[in-house]
């Protein structure tokens, strides 16, 4: 930390700090770029990363993840927000006449694999017992089936089967596999109960009805993956129209609980299990979305927008992808979520489920699908909001610092060649982000110091 700060270039490193945002992981490039006239050839502007402190050029690692790097997550946490939001109240493109259109705030659950410690409040706020059985008893394999236990809120027994030999993890990883799988169906299904409501084809829908959603996916503390969405009426198109008289909320509750116990999705028998009929759990709540009241607007973006940038951490597995050299039994996770892996560990090399990829999502837990997901006509997209978040910092920032000319790209040729070098700081470095910045200071576990062994990428670009 002391060489970096006394080094003579540190003003400009500092600088470079603030305008990742603090990035936990920064990725490190080196490299330039040139700005001609297209028709004259004449050059306009250069750029190189010979001027930057350590000759490269650090750039944000863009993570949605906050276990990686909570600076750029936070981005993606509040882009993501202002998404679910605009296609509740408006903005962003799309109009304000959206609030009068009938939505609900959705969560499809997972069945049961297997009884798992849990904590459970009563109506009046207080814990009841994790899992009391009157008679007591044992399950097949010696273990008590009873739990007594008020399990607090930090307890690391909860979401942990109450018998490990009971729980079916061969189940909970195929489920997990096809968790985007039902949910597609299930908007297929929702559709068909519509057309079948209105007494026209599904293909004819679109044209009295569009079915808008967003949606997020959350780990539940067993390993399994649960969805949160949110599903709108609008009229032909989109939000600028208003839906059908008779596109009610309790039309939209009716196809929700219709397709929820109405898709499945079978896997054969292979790797010495049967074959399984995979379905969602019964616990499926649908709630009306208001401007006032107890499931409004903002509490809706909010809670989705902050389970966007969460994985599968709170289940006690890892934030990165299990290498080959790694030996299972020293990996940092839990015994339940070392099961779950080392499931998708020998599933995924049974010929039936190689299309399934369960060894390279084994970190995953087998769920290999977009955590947050929207439909075409819901509202802006995220790259709409990074693109104009560009737009505003250029008009904002008038130091040429990273090669951007004041005009547009696409008005001159652009030639550029960068390398890749490395990602992530020292822990002296990390220090000083965190003080620059005020942004909190990363984990020096899961941040990588740039050495002279680092990975060597090059490639040009031309247009």
């Amino acid at each position: 930390m002391a060489a970096r700060f006394n080094r003579p270039d540190f003003g400009r490193w500092a600088a470079r700090a603030r305008a990742t945002g603090g990035c936990a992981q920064p990725v490190h490039v080196r490299g330039r770029v040139e700005y001609r006239d297209p028709l004259t050839g004449a050059l306009l502007h250069h750029y190189s990363t010979a001027g930057e402190p350590g000759g490269a050029l650090r750039v944000a690692c863009k993570t949605r993840r906050a276990s990686r790097c909570p600076s750029c997550a936070e981005t993606y946490r509040a882009d993501t927000y202002q998404l679910v939001r605009a296609g509740l109240v408006g903005g962003k493109g799309v109009p304000a006449t959206v609030t009068q259109h009938p939505a609900a705030f959705v969560t499809l659950t997972a069945p049961s694999f297997g009884p798992v410690h849990s904590r459970r409040e009563t109506t009046g706020g207080t814990v009841a017992p994790c899992h009391p059985r009157r008679g007591g008893g044992t399950c097949p394999h010696g273990r008590p089936v009873s739990c007594t236990v008020r399990h607090g809120a930090d307890d690391g027994r909860v979401g942990q089967p109450i018998c490990p030999d009971c729980f079916d993890y061969p189940g909970a990883v195929l489920w997990n596999a096809h968790a985007p799988e039902l949910w597609r169906r299930f908007t297929l299904a929702v559709r068909r109960h519509l057309a079948r409501s209105a007494g026209v084809r599904v293909a004819e829908l679109r044209e009295v009805l569009t079915v808008s959603f967003a949606k997020v996916a959350e780990y539940q503390r067993r390993g399994l993956v649960h969805f949160h969405a949110v599903i709108r009426f609008d009229g032909p198109g989109g939000p600028d129209a208003n839906p059908p008289n008779w596109a009610t909320l309790d039309l939209l509750k009716a196809a929700v609980n219709h397709a929820a116990g109405a898709v499945t999705v079978t896997t054969p028998a292979a790797g010495g299990g049967p074959a399984k009929t995979h379905a969602w759990g019964s616990q499926i709540d649908i709630r009306p979305i208001t401007t006032s009241g107890e499931l409004t607007d903002n509490a809706v973006a909010g809670y989705i927008a902050k389970y966007a940038t969460k994985a599968a951490e709170c289940v006690g597995t890892l934030d990165r992808r299990i290498r080959a050299t790694d030996d299972l039994t020293d990996l940092p996770v839990t015994g339940h979520a070392r099961r779950l892996i080392a499931e998708c560990l020998r599933l995924g090399a049974v010929e039936e489920f190689a299309g399934l990829r369960l060894a390279e999502w084994a970190h995953m837990l087998g769920f290999r699908g977009h955590f947050s997901t929207k439909s075409r006509h819901y509202s802006v997209t995220l790259g709409r909001l990074r693109t104009d978040r560009i737009e505003h910092n250029r008009r904002e920032h008038t130091e040429i610092t990273t090669g951007r000319l004041p005009f547009d790209d696409d008005q001159v040729l652009v030639i550029s060649h960068w390398r890749y070098l490395g990602q992530g700081m020292t822990p002296g470095e990390a220090l000083l982000t965190a003080a620059i910045t005020g942004k909190p200071l990363p984990h020096f576990g899961s941040s990588t110091q740039i050495q002279g062994s680092a990975i060597d990428r090059s490639g040009s670009h031309r247009r």
